[in-house]
């Protein structure tokens, strides 16, 4: 399988997904750990990749959704952009409503 269509199926298959340097316990760059501790403050439930760990990832993420750095995040197969707009969106609010909506579309199909 392509890395592309790799990518594309994290994104599609995970509500939320977050490509990082390193883990949210175990952040390698700042930008990450703040995009990661913004999901966390949330109460959010999401995916992770370490871009670190995967060269392919690394070296075609920037192209899937023509975005040239990290973090990604992706919410609803979407991207919603880097560490600044995830820090924008947290202090607004807007980054709990998506992640309760998330929540709320979960609990209604189980």
């Amino acid at each position: 399988m392509d890395i592309l269509e790799v990518i594309d199926q994290q994104v599609k298959n995970n509500p939320i997904v977050l490509y990082m340097k390193g883990t949210p316990q175990m952040p390698m760059c700042g930008f990450s750990s703040r995009a990661a501790q913004a999901l966390m403050a949330c109460d959010a439930d999401f995916a992770f990749v370490n871009v670190l760990e995967n060269a392919e990832v690394y070296e075609n993420l920037p192209r899937y959704a023509n975005w040239p750095t990290f973090p990604q995040i992706y919410i609803n197969g979407e991207l919603i952009g880097g560490c600044d707009i995830t820090l924008e969106l947290y202090q607004s609010g807007e980054l709990q409503q998506m992640v309760n909506e998330i929540k709320a579309r979960k609990e209604a199909a189980e």
